[in-house]
């Protein structure tokens, strides 16, 4: 069993304000080429670089795509060899057990595992390890009976949208709530890769957030690190990104994913800009109180005053420190009669006059 306590608390959260900050998926995906070990060492990597899971995807080939079934673009380019989805998934494709090995491994290592099932038979053996949360792939966002058997498991969602229109996206929630789904989490999404930065539209974030009042984050697969740390800065409450070990081994993904030392370096910007987002309540921060009193003006005498005398405009200049009485009193300071004698420049305070 895997520590699904603590995860379903970190993914049923429903804004950023009630979970520990942004979480972060290292989505190791197929970058294992086919191989359990090279997967074992994507679990370490995700572990090293900060990510709060590592994410696989479950599938078997035959059960995906067809025999004959074309490679999209980039899997050509990259995997010409296979000449077919099929061919390409076939040699990618990892087995019940290596999974339930590599949940038991992220468990020994302190990572949350995470799987993207793409059939039933790869939900009920998700179920089976008790995962805080399942995970559906942009490409089975319509496929609304996985969908349905995903609810019943009564678990958080993550949910990517790549490549969908808002009515899809609505009746994917839609299945999954009357399945009884927990709290799902709509992630942004742009399936292609690399994903073309004027083709992200990361303001997309806010529509998703409005048109279906749930948590939004970004499943990101732009080149570099900066667009996952934008969307962070809109709001994201999830960023997805794939790792590798290397973006020169062969397979389809991973020229479009981060290496452990680029990976590293995002988890510790995301964090970073978590720190500077706050909590949203506009007031002088702690660090501005000295510098509040040393650069606000305070009222001043304009001229040496004696005892007695009325005060009138021409009387009164506003300077700084900010330690007397504020600029936003000099109104109320005219026509007031000094008690004693006040030097030029002098800071006015209210027992000074009458």
């Amino acid at each position: 069993m895997i520590h699904s306590e603590v995860v379903e608390t970190r993914w049923a959260a429903s804004s950023r304000t009630e979970s520990p900050g942004v979480r972060v998926i290292a989505e190791a995906g197929v970058n294992h080429n086919g191989c359990l070990e090279t997967a074992m060492t994507l679990v370490d990597a995700a572990r090293e670089c900060g990510a709060d899971a590592v994410k696989f995807q479950w599938f078997k080939a035959e059960q995906l795509v067809t025999a004959d079934a074309a490679q999209a673009s980039y899997q050509r380019k990259a995997c010409p060899e296979d000449g077919s989805q099929y061919a390409m998934l076939k040699r990618l494709e990892l087995g019940n057990e290596d999974f339930r090995r590599l949940a038991e491994y992220s468990h020994e290592r302190g990572i949350e595992f995470l799987a993207s099932p793409f059939d039933e038979d790869s939900v009920e053996w998700l179920a089976a390890l008790d995962v805080g949360c399942f995970k559906v792939a942009s490409g089975e966002l319509t496929n609304l009976p996985l969908l349905s058997r995903i609810g019943a498991q009564g678990k958080p969602v993550l949910l990517s949208t790549g490549m969908s229109f808002l009515g899809e996206i609505e009746a994917a929630l839609a299945t999954l709530s009357a399945a009884g789904a927990g709290d799902v989490t709509v992630l942004h999404c742009v399936s292609e890769y690399p994903a073309p930065v004027d083709q992200i539209n990361l303001v997309a974030m806010d529509t998703l957030a409005q048109a279906f009042g749930c948590p939004v984050g970004y499943s990101d697969h732009s080149d570099g690190i900066d667009i996952a740390l934008a969307a962070v800065a809109r709001g994201a409450v999830v960023i997805e990104k794939h790792l590798t070990l290397d973006t020169t081994m062969a397979g389809p993904d991973h020229t479009a994913s981060l290496d452990p030392q680029a990976f590293l370096a995002m988890v510790t910007a995301i964090r970073r800009i978590e720190r500077a987002l706050g909590d949203g309540r506009k007031r002088p921060a702690p660090c501005e109180q000295p510098q509040r009193e040393l650069v606000r003006r305070s009222v001043v005498a304009g001229r040496d005053i004696d005892a007695g005398e009325v005060l009138a405009q021409g009387d009164l200049l506003l300077k700084r420190p900010g330690s007397g009485l504020p600029a936003a009193a000099l109104p109320q300071l005219i026509g007031r009669v000094a008690r004693r004698r006040i030097g030029r420049d002098a800071l006015l305070d209210w027992a000074d006059l009458t």
